[in-house]
């Protein structure tokens, strides 16, 4: 399987989550993963401004010209994507969220009904599971956790993938690899 960490840390050295990162990608590979990281502040990936040329004037492509298009075939082609983010205020990076929603050439404009529900129809046959690796704030409360985790399996509905898992950077690397195997 092919495995894709997208560290959306926009603050590298700053936390956990950059060393906790580089240690599971590299039990992954000891492990015979295929696993690639890509970390997000080393890139250029512009806000998504809303034009919908990616539907209507280039299917499927985005028509802001910067890495998120690289970041986009690598995600569709992954068995397995893991968004690694610090939480800010609750939520992923703003890195991290312009990279989630430059994906929006993933899926068609139309939409269609799945379990009572209207999505986008899919752009692919296939769509990698997403799994979640968050790092808490020194806030975080359970009421936090349960809104964020709300969200992200929200997030792998409307990007037509299933979600994996959902962890935070206190779990230990070998219980993270166990979720990853199980999935």
């Amino acid at each position: 399987m092919n495995y894709l960490i997208l560290n959306g840390n926009p603050s590298g050295g700053k936390g956990n989550i950059d060393r906790y990162i580089e240690s599971l990608a590299d039990k992954m590979r000891s492990a015979g993963h295929n696993t690639e990281v890509i970390v997000l502040r080393n890139l250029k990936i512009r806000p998504c401004i809303g034009c919908f040329n990616c539907w209507v004037k280039t299917p499927g492509t985005c028509s802001i010209r910067d890495n998120a298009a690289e970041v986009s075939r690598k995600y569709i082609a992954a068995d397995h994507v893991i968004i690694a983010s610090p939480l800010i205020m609750g939520f992923l990076s703003s890195l991290m969220k312009n990279t989630m929603d430059r994906n929006l050439p993933l899926v068609h404009p139309h939409l269609e009904e799945i379990d009572g529900e209207v999505h986008h129809k899919k752009r692919y046959d296939k769509y990698p599971i997403i799994s979640f690796l968050l790092e808490k704030e020194a806030c975080t409360d359970e009421d936090d956790i349960a809104i964020a985790s709300d969200i992200f399996r929200r997030e792998a509905i409307n990007v037509r993938a299933s979600l994996g898992f959902i962890h935070f950077t206190e779990t230990p690397v070998q219980e993270v690899l166990h979720a990853i195997d199980v999935h």
